[in-house]
């Protein structure tokens, strides 16, 4: 937008990368206190307070005269962002029943991909404007959103029953469960709640009076034996989700249509725009099949789609076979692009960040799931912010960095990762306390590979069908 250059002056690439990726490093550390605020003053609470800060910050985004203005609004949009997102995916998964969890807590992903999409049209809209309204109008339309958020978070959800109970009053959360419509047969018990004394639950309750060494001790409870596992695997998978390179994608959207040959600033900006309609379209199935698709196989395979897609892009530039004006490169590389966000879309957005919350113990789930979320938002500072100054030093490089990450995600996450859809959080937890079983979803013909490479180094058996393997190793077992 010209009148944006007007007012804050043509950006670098090391300077535009600061400036969009500055929301992500302050989100990054207040999501390591989101778990502490949601677990002293209740899930709804810190999504309102959360909301409350990035309203403000939107608001001074959009009144900015000067760009350090800007950076600061942006930054306290990144504070906003880190309290409310992590808390916001816990609260869904406890108020949630097992059957129908992950096609509730895939709203966030559903409304995050339409806010994305109304996002680029309305910039596209206001484009048009002459006035500094076009890039100030957006921004504060954010703000507008985020205080309805705050205002719905604080008078119309209800506390989720699970920290109800957590802290001992059990009988409020009764009352919300009848509110929530959520029938006794579906209500997933808490075993380790039930084993809380009144007396444990009122020093809960009092949290915020105990001395700070009490309170230090209770949020390095994350990293306890019971429930470090959980947690590894939880910031390891949010951290990789990022160096897919998704945000470097839709941050950079018009940049990269404009490599690939798009050379008109309304067309790169127009092929933005249908790229947010396709992960909006995309996200509606993966929405409604959320509780049918298994967790691991979703995480899998569309792992191996994102490897594929950026290992196509990579090799095209790196055969300088993309040329500005002519060739079927620069179209292959914008259809891939598109498969790219198909395939993340449908399968890593929003499945990786209900598995990284359903896994964790509920005493350390909100820390845990902060944490998770904090490397979340660092990593995505990090891809916001070199993405630019590797695509003026490389056209190739970081396409090959994308989709060496997306590897190794699949991998791990193939080795170490349980399958939880349709489970109670209780019995997830305890599939984490049983370090022998290592789960794999796999193809039959992968069968006589593991159990050659188990009778080698282990005792094996393998149980199930073609579609999902149970392999329990004692030489290999994953050490607690």
């Amino acid at each position: 937008m010209s009148s944006f250059v007007d007012t804050f002056g043509a950006l670098s690439s090391t300077l535009h990368g600061l400036v969009i990726s500055s929301v992500l490093l302050s989100a990054a550390v207040a999501s390591l206190f989101a778990g502490s605020l949601s677990d002293s003053l209740g899930r709804t609470r810190a999504i309102a307070i959360g909301a409350l800060v990035f309203a403000v910050g939107a608001a001074m985004e959009a009144g900015s005269m000067n760009l350090i203005m800007l950076v600061f609004g942006r930054a306290i949009m990144g504070v906003g962002e880190g309290l409310f997102f992590s808390t916001l995916v816990v609260y869904i998964c406890e108020v949630s029943p097992p059957q129908k969890r992950g096609f509730l807590a895939y709203l966030v992903q559903v409304h995050v991909t339409l806010g994305l999409c109304l996002g680029y049209f309305v910039s596209y809209g206001t484009v048009r404007i002459s006035s500094s309204l076009s890039w100030r109008l957006p921004l504060a339309l954010q703000s507008v959103i985020a205080i309805l958020m705050a205002v719905a978070s604080s008078f119309y959800l209800p506390q989720s029953p699970r920290w109800l109970n957590y802290k001992g009053r059990r009988d409020e959360a009764l009352a919300v469960w009848e509110q929530l419509g959520v029938l006794a047969a579906e209500r997933e018990k808490d075993d380790e709640l039930e084993q809380i004394e009144p007396t444990t639950a009122s020093r809960e309750l009092a949290g915020r009076n105990r001395p700070w060494k009490q309170q230090v001790a209770s949020a390095f409870k994350i990293f306890g034996k019971d429930g470090r596992k959980q947690m590894a695997l939880g910031v390891f998978m949010m951290g990789m989700q990022q160096l897919s390179g998704i945000d470097g994608v839709l941050y950079y959207a018009p940049l990269l249509f404009q490599q690939a040959g798009l050379s008109s600033a309304k067309a790169s900006f127009l092929a933005s725009g249908v790229s947010a309609i396709v992960i909006f379209a995309v996200t509606i199935p993966a929405f409604l099949f959320a509780d049918r698709w298994s967790r691991r196989s979703s995480t899998s395979y569309g792992g191996l789609g994102v490897f594929a897609c950026m290992t196509i892009i990579g090799s095209l530039y790196a055969s300088n076979s993309v040329h500005a004006n002519e060739g079927a490169g620069r179209w292959a590389v914008i259809v891939a692009i598109y498969i790219f966000l198909v395939f993340y879309c449908m399968t890593w957005a929003g499945g990786m960040k209900i598995y990284a919350s359903e896994i964790q113990p509920v005493a350390t789930r909100a820390g845990a799931t902060s944490l998770a979320q904090s490397a979340n938002c660092i990593t995505n500072f990090l891809v916001a912010f070199t993405t630019p100054i590797f695509l003026a030093s490389s056209s190739f490089g970081v396409y090959f960095l994308f989709g060496g990450a997306s590897i190794l995600t699949v991998i791990v996450c193939t080795i170490f990762m349980p399958e939880t859809r349709g489970r109670s959080l209780e019995a997830i937890d305890e599939s984490f306390r049983q370090p022998k079983i290592i789960h794999f979803t796999m193809p039959s013909t992968f069968h006589k590979v593991i159990s050659r490479v188990s009778s080698r180094y282990g005792r094996a058996e393998i149980r199930g069908n073609s579609t999902t393997s149970e392999v329990e190793m004692s030489n290999l077992a994953v050490s607690s």
